[in-house]
């Protein structure tokens, strides 16, 4: 895996155009998911695995912990399917219920099994009886894009145990972005892409609510990149286009472009995906979770995504504000009689008051998507292939315009 000679030079979108307009609203102290009271996230990169080339392993895993006891406290949530060529486990049993009890894992498409299963392995870890059994209910929520042009996907690097240690070592830490956790590989409009974060602070009636996202970017084609509308994308591919032709006789810029066009036209044919988790403290509803989930296609549009056929563009909210109880009905801990029907206290912000949050909710998408690709560094990967990231210095002439 090689990087950008200046990576130390990356700078997210905020540090890079400060004047750049990203919403009405300021981000938290931190910019991030972990912005959000009580949400923890962990980030872990893989680069090696056994018998195999230096390079050809770039892979990893973001593991993300709605609540530190997830495992007996339920948060609300709601899920948005933009479009579905992508993988989402434990999606049915939130849409059936609401409830999100389970840490969030991104990572590669075949990823998923060992992803799964580390999160099982965890909870046995923690939770089985002193003869090591279990009796509990757990769906693990683990969801994927695919990096199979920069890492040797076949491989299967992602194990287990990278789950299980993300959930040990899950923090409140800023969330690390561009070729990191589950996003390592990824490609985002040609450019490198990988994770992205952002966050906002809203001013409520009674107390002030955070809203924050965490993306995971590997869509779209150069063409259709914007930044707060300007034309990026196509004004970078058109200036390539032109080197091309008027330098035909310069060998080392004619391999560059047989790898832009390669890869320019590998995007082409097959679009990739997007997750997007947005996690608040408002007090909302699963109903109104699915609303806010749905506002992730607003930012993810403006800035050049456009859910083709093959993309798989899956997007989950969740509030951290109720405690619901679950695991109450195990014959470690019966505590409720299935049969008798109670009742559980919750507040939920009135429908009429919510454009701040719906607003937001776009915003920090937005943002994140352009974190992930400012802060991406340039890679060669599997069998050689190189995918620069985003030229900053290119962004800051071409927005001169703009602003």
């Amino acid at each position: 895996m090689a990087a950008s000679n200046s990576s130390s030079h990356r700078r997210r979108i905020r540090d890079l155009l400060p004047t750049l307009h990203l919403g009405r609203f300021q981000p938290g102290p931190k910019n991030s998911l972990t912005d959000v009271p009580g949400v923890l996230v962990h980030t872990e990169s893989i680069h090696e695995f056994p018998n195999c080339p230096s390079g050809s392993i770039n892979t990893g895993v973001t593991t993300i912990l709605p609540r530190k006891n997830w495992f007996h406290h339920a948060c609300f949530a709601g899920i948005f399917r933009f479009n579905g060529s992508g993988e989402m486990t434990g999606s049915h049993w939130i849409e059936e219920t609401g409830l999100l009890h389970s840490p969030i894992i991104l990572t590669n498409s075949f990823g998923v099994g060992a992803a799964y299963q580390g999160i099982y392995e965890y909870g046995i870890r923690e939770h089985a009886d002193e003869k090591g059994h279990v009796d509990w209910f757990l769906l693990p929520v683990v969801a994927e894009t695919f990096d199979g042009f920069m890492n040797d996907i076949g491989k299967f690097s992602v194990r287990p145990e990278h789950v299980v240690r993300g959930i040990d070592r899950a923090s409140t830490d800023p969330v690390p972005e561009g070729n990191t956790g589950g996003g390592t590989g990824m490609l985002c409009h040609y450019f490198k892409g990988g994770t992205g974060s952002s966050s906002r602070v809203i001013l409520g009636a009674e107390k002030e609510y955070t809203i924050a996202a965490l993306v995971q970017v590997n869509y779209g084609a150069m063409r259709d990149f914007r930044m707060a509308g300007a034309p990026i994308g196509r004004l970078i591919y058109e200036e390539q286009e032109r080197r091309m032709r008027e330098n035909p006789d310069d060998p080392e810029l004619m391999a560059q472009a047989r790898m832009f066009v390669t890869l320019v036209e590998a995007k082409e044919k097959k679009d990739g995906s997007i997750i997007v988790i947005l996690a608040t403290d408002a007090p909302l509803h699963p109903l109104q979770l699915q609303r806010l989930a749905k506002r992730a296609t607003v930012g993810l549009s403006r800035v050049g995504g456009q859910g083709h056929n093959p993309s798989g563009d899956i997007f989950l909210a969740f509030s951290t504000a109720s405690e619901i109880p679950v695991q109450t009905i195990t014959g470690q801990a019966r505590k409720v009689d299935p049969w008798s029907p109670t009742t559980l206290q919750i507040e939920y912000i009135r429908d009429e008051t919510i454009n701040a949050l719906i607003e937001n909710a776009a915003d920090v998408v937005e943002e994140s998507i352009l974190n992930a690709l400012c802060m991406a560094e340039t890679m060669t990967g599997h069998e050689g292939r190189t995918v620069e990231a985003l030229d900053l210095n290119k962004v800051e002439e071409l927005m001169q315009k703009y602003m």
